[in-house]
């Protein structure tokens, strides 16, 4: 415990702004994952314990795009659609299979995935370390907010994420389809009644969800290093913010992330030994004074 550290980087304007823009970056990579995982449970039911291996596709993905083509635009569409169309394929092929079943199975089916995935990145992209640099976009002065600096990466990662997460809110409580998909998490059967194809709306929800950690993972590429088996630090954190926000709650995401964010940029000052613990002891009281979540809707028993 260091609090004379923290309450010196409080007091430093410069600090506080390096320390803010950290956890912001944080707290939005986890927004990005943990809304598409809220998104999945949300309508289809299903705890996407594969969730982080989207995430991992989509860095890889935008690496080697951004390898061949040298362009940021192009690396981060194809990181976000191919994670997307990943997800699309493992929800039509494997996950439609453990719809209504024991919730191990479904656990024990998606653990195999991140395995499988593990090893086809190994096997595609070699075990050793990887990372794109920054584009050659964004080799631009920092930008300068009270005396602290913060890359127009940063700020791009920062304004993109919340455009996303505002666009996914608005479709899915403005639009026609998102009340069809908010109608399909209460009573699928009486859609399907409707004739209104619910297969078809299963794997869309699951190819966005998972294109949402694709966005991330295109995102995190510049800044972050690339290597096998990446998705599970973020998924277990992710499951946090799903946890504490509450699960199928998008607003809830955001706030969760924000605050698992600035616990973690924060805390790696004050509390430099015990981050996780904080986190997760956020967790269980959220779990016993509102298991729920913060902004998750209450289970009628």
């Amino acid at each position: 415990m260091n609090l004379e550290a923290l309450a010196s980087c409080l007091s430093s304007s410069a600090c506080a702004v390096t320390q803010i823009s950290t956890a912001l970056i944080i707290g939005m990579l986890l927004f990005m994952v943990a809304s598409g995982l809220s998104l999945i449970f949300g309508v289809l039911g299903i705890i996407n314990f594969a969730h982080g291996a989207f995430y991992m596709a989509g860095a890889y993905i935008a690496f080697f795009t951004y390898q061949a083509t040298s362009s940021f635009l192009l690396a981060f569409l194809a990181g976000a659609l191919g994670a997307g169309l990943i997800g699309v394929i493992f929800e039509r092929f494997i996950i439609s299979k453990v719809y209504g079943k024991d919730i191990l199975m479904q656990l024990l089916v998606c653990y195999a995935i991140i395995l499988i995935f593990d090893d086809l990145v190994k096997i595609i992209a070699g075990p050793e370390y990887k990372m794109m640099g920054m584009p050659d976009v964004f080799a631009l002065p920092p930008l300068e907010f009270a005396g602290g600096f913060v890359p127009a990466y940063y700020v791009f990662m920062i304004v993109a994420s919340l455009s996303i997460g505002a666009l996914l809110w608005l479709a899915i409580e403005k639009t026609r389809i998102g009340k069809i998909i908010r109608a399909l998490a209460i009573n699928p059967q009486m859609v399907g009644a409707l004739g209104i194809n619910t297969t078809l709306l299963y794997a869309a929800v699951f190819g966005v969800g998972s294109m949402l950690a694709g966005i991330a993972g295109s995102l995190a590429a510049p800044t972050r290093t690339l290597t096998p088996g990446m998705g599970l630090s973020i998924l277990i954190e992710s499951f946090i913010v799903t946890v504490i926000g509450g699960m199928g709650s998008i607003v809830g995401a955001l706030i969760a992330a924000l605050l698992i964010g600035f616990t973690r940029a924060f805390g790696a000052i004050g509390f430099p030994l015990f981050v996780d613990g904080i986190m997760f002891g956020m967790m269980a009281v959220v779990l016993i004074i509102k298991p729920s979540g913060l902004l998750g809707r209450e289970i009628a028993r």
